[in-house]
């Protein structure tokens, strides 16, 4: 049955035209290991805790050198590749992730460019798949599906036959080129680190994927083992059903993958070549137009077990500062952190060295939305916590600290004056009632919501000007006039 099923699907596919005999091959040859029914299970008791030697601790990498021309000669040695992604349809975005605005008006891919060029200053394709029809077993284009909703990008692990095909990694190596620094770009954290790539060039090691401790957000984070005398990705999808909850312990599996690899160029070659990178398939249903169809991917981060001398290094939490939704827009944009030369970097002034955890309503979910319900993004240098439901608005140089809970009540639309101090406090707009102004002295208030009626789309949508206009109508303060700065909700 499944050779009926590749002899139909390799006939088929023979006839599309939109890619290359490569893209061809590699997808036959997925989908026919993905048919064979390969083990995708580890043996639980053959897995064993990485030691040091195979996750360096971070701390224990030798400086790199001070020397301008010796740190010259290590970055002349390496290329940096950055994964674009999909399209980001969680944060409503039409198009890829990277092209989402920031900071100070620079996109992902603007501050990519720009840490490249202070680098350089200081010391550059894709293959695409038929999505499979689930119940035929046939590509979505041969029937007739021939727009981009019949293709899919067979994940990052296709990374290494695609700078093979193209004539990019016989390039990077006439260029001198050792070494690719692979991440994704909404990682912000992920950039060049000298101390890293002077250890891979002195130890020889080919593949090394940054790792770092896990939080209960991350439980499902794929972690490195030891497993049969190999350095291996555990995934929770080859996780043995009785054994996830253990997977998900953060005390027994401790670091999870940040998608932060370096790969030696040279071993890149001669594994696409021995056709030796079999990765663990990951199978992907979706449902496209009312059509179910599955696509076949892989991840390179599953690589790491077939390069010699593989390792991971156990770096800080800084790192990794990935943009998965809205949550994490919010922190990027915040006073939490500065840009320099393109490099997102940690205020000082943040004490607690965890980020703090946002969680934003439906409402804030889609880009558009989250930007047009805030004046400016608050200062949460001094946060802990915030949840936010419900229909909500943001005033101009507002300050949330501690644990801050804001809810709208169905049908109302809850308006938070410029200048407010937020101190740990669950509010509703029920329960909030006039407070002091910590500036002047005098008292304000949010204005009295549970007399407003819902308000329509178009009302959602009003300037900033005009909102503030309003709260100010609806709420003065003792004596006149409407909200001030510095006022404070305790």
């Amino acid at each position: 049955m499944a050779d009926e099923k590749l002899a139909k699907l390799r006939e088929a596919v023979a006839g599309l035209s939109q890619i290359s005999d490569n893209e061809k091959s590699g997808f036959i040859s997925l989908v026919a290991r993905y048919l064979s029914g390969e083990e995708e299970h580890v043996e639980w008791a053959k897995i064993h805790t990485p030691t040091d030697e195979v996750v360096v601790p971070y701390d224990t990498l030798e400086a790199p050198p001070e020397d301008l021309e010796e740190t010259k000669k290590l970055l002349n040695k390496l290329a940096v590749l950055k994964l674009n992604g999909g399209l980001g349809t969680t944060m409503g975005c039409t198009g890829p992730k990277s092209v989402i605005e920031v900071r100070n008006g620079f996109t992902f891919l603007d501050l990519i460019v720009i840490q490249i060029e202070s680098l350089n200053k200081k010391y550059g394709s894709n293959s695409q798949y038929p999505r499979v029809v689930a119940d035929e077993f046939l590509p979505w284009p041969s029937k007739g599906k021939t727009c981009k909703d019949g293709w899919y990008p067979p994940g990052h692990g296709d990374i290494f036959p695609s700078l093979m095909n193209s004539g990019k990694l016989d390039l990077l190596l006439s260029q001198g080129k050792e070494y690719v620094f692979i991440a994704n770009s909404d990682n912000l954290g992920a950039i060049v680190d000298m101390k890293i790539l002077n250890h891979l060039i002195h130890k020889q090691n080919e593949y090394c994927m940054e790792v770092t401790p896990k939080t209960l957000a991350d439980v499902k984070g794929g972690t490195l083992i030891s497993y049969e005398d190999k350095v291996q990705l555990l995934e929770i999808a080859q996780v043995p059903d009785a054994h996830v909850n253990e997977f998900k312990s953060i005390e027994k599996f401790k670091i999870f993958n940040t998608n932060n690899l370096w790969v030696n160029l040279k071993a890149i070659k001669r594994l696409v070549e021995a056709d030796a990178l079999k990765m663990e398939i990951i199978p992907n249903p979706k449902e496209v137009d009312g059509v179910k169809v599955l696509q076949l991917e892989t991840a390179a981060g599953a690589a790491i077990r077939f390069f010699d001398h593989a390792i991971g290094i156990n770096v800080p939490r800084s790192r990794f500062l990935p943009v998965k939704a809205t949550s994490d827009l919010q922190l990027v944009q915040s006073d939490l952190y500065t840009l320099v030369d393109g490099f997102v970097t940690r205020n000082p002034a943040r004490t607690n060295p965890s980020n703090p955890s946002i969680e934003l309503g439906p409402e804030f979910k889609k880009v558009g939305c989250f930007l047009g319900r805030f004046k400016s993004i608050p200062s949460i240098v001094e946060l802990d916590t915030l949840k936010v439901s419900g229909d909500v608005w943001f005033g101009s140089s507002i300050t949330l600290k501690g644990k801050v809970t804001i809810t709208a009540q169905p049908g109302v639309k809850l308006e938070i004056p410029d200048g407010a101090v937020i101190e740990n406090k669950s509010s509703s707009d029920t329960t909030m009632r006039p407070l002091r102004a910590a500036s002047e002295g005098g008292e304000t208030a949010i204005k009295n919501p549970a007399a407003e009626s819902s308000c329509a789309a178009a009302r959602r949508r009003e300037t900033a000007a005009r909102r503030q206009q309003h709260a100010a109508a609806q709420a003065p303060l003792e004596g006149g006039g409407g909200a001030e700065e510095g006022s404070e909700w305790r």
